[in-house]
């Protein structure tokens, strides 16, 4: 792509110069032109200008625009089922979103519901392992102890 470094200045490069080759068309003659003669002869008209000269020509029609088609007439039975296929699919669509709102918001909630099963069970867990490890406060032996009139005497 890039040219490799040498010793030799750009001037001193060999330059390979490549001449077009001039294609030369086949012997083609062309078909004599006909005249055609209009089917009826055009009025002539003369206009005289302000200056007293006349000048005399043929007059040139207005061009026609082509016909405009006609549009074919749309049923109104086919723009009714268009118009409901439409709506329907908007209904279903609406349908789809809102069904899957809802299950996203059901999952979102068992999850904050087994979070805060979680976080208040490990709470407990806390509460009754420290409790147990604790050594402060009165020991009670139930084999010893004894219930009179509803109190606890250890």
């Amino acid at each position: 792509m890039y040219p490799e470094h040498s010793g030799h200045a750009p001037t001193e490069r060999a330059v390979e110069v490549h001449q077009p080759t001039p294609i030369t068309p086949a012997a083609v003659t062309p078909a004599p032109l006909v005249p055609v003669q209009p089917g009826s002869v055009p009025a002539v008209a003369s206009v005289v200008l302000p200056d007293g000269r006349v000048v005399t020509g043929y007059a040139i029609e207005p061009a026609k625009p082509e016909p405009v088609a006609v549009k074919q007439v749309v049923s109104r039975a086919a723009v009714n089922v268009a118009l409901g296929g439409v709506g329907f699919l908007a209904v279903c669509g609406g349908l789809l979103l809102l069904t899957t709102f809802i299950t996203a918001l059901t999952a979102l909630v068992t999850q904050l519901i087994t979070l805060a099963a979680v976080i208040f069970g490990g709470w407990i867990a806390v509460q009754v392992f420290s409790a147990s490890s604790h050594k402060g406060g009165n020991t009670f032996n139930i084999r010893k102890a004894v219930f009179k009139r509803n109190h606890f005497n250890g």
